[in-house]
């Protein structure tokens, strides 16, 4: 995409915004996550909260391509080719996380309690994270930046894992499913590889 170098400039200024705003938003979140999972014994809140912080570290990297951008343009694509293979791994940590938490919950059999902590944030989740992602998407094409996009690609895993989680958390809450909790952390490990295996293999 052709832009300008004033354009280039405030597109990366907004993208700079963006990833700040994610890391300290998901700090956040993973840390009431991972509280409120110890507190209820809840795997898949607990993979959620894993997932904050991954997308943290995602966020970041993308803040290091931007920045690295900023000092020497000469050195953004070499800079991009590797922010997009450490977000593409960033993916692969995180499915092996919800993988291993949820398969241990389902084969130790212990039914979670109810989090209502959990509902709250998740459902916060699936209003905050599907605008951020769409901005951040937006953003990345208009930069034509493949780790923006993979970037983007997180925070989309994101809303996708509330969802699920989300939905988790209420049946076994309202039915007593328990095994609903862990069931939904390993219904997005799918997506996650497959977003993973985009980034690592599809980035030419």
């Amino acid at each position: 995409m052709n832009t300008t170098s004033a354009d280039r400039t405030r597109l990366l200024g907004w993208a700079t915004a963006l990833a700040i705003f994610t890391i300290a938003y998901n700090l956040g979140e993973g840390a009431i996550a991972i509280t409120a999972s110890l507190a209820a014994r809840s795997q898949a809140l607990l993979g959620f909260g894993f997932d904050s912080a991954v997308e943290s570290i995602s966020a970041t990297v993308f803040l290091w391509r931007l920045r690295a951008e900023r000092r020497d343009p000469e050195r953004a694509e070499q800079v991009e080719h590797q922010a997009t293979r450490l977000i593409g791994i960033s993916f692969f940590i995180l499915a092996a996380v919800v993988a291993f938490e949820a398969l241990r919950s389902l084969i130790g059999g212990e039914p979670p309690d109810a989090s209502p902590v959990g509902i709250a944030l998740t459902a916060a989740s699936l209003i905050v994270m599907p605008i951020l992602a769409w901005k951040k998407r937006q953003v990345a094409t208009e930069l034509d930046s493949r780790a923006g996009l993979a970037d983007s690609a997180q925070t989309f895993a994101c809303v996708y894992l509330s969802a699920v989680v989300l939905a988790g958390l209420i049946l076994n809450s309202l039915l007593g499913w328990w095994w609903a909790d862990p069931a939904a952390a390993l219904g997005i490990v799918s997506l996650l590889l497959n977003e993973g295996r985009e980034a690592l293999f599809d980035d030419d």
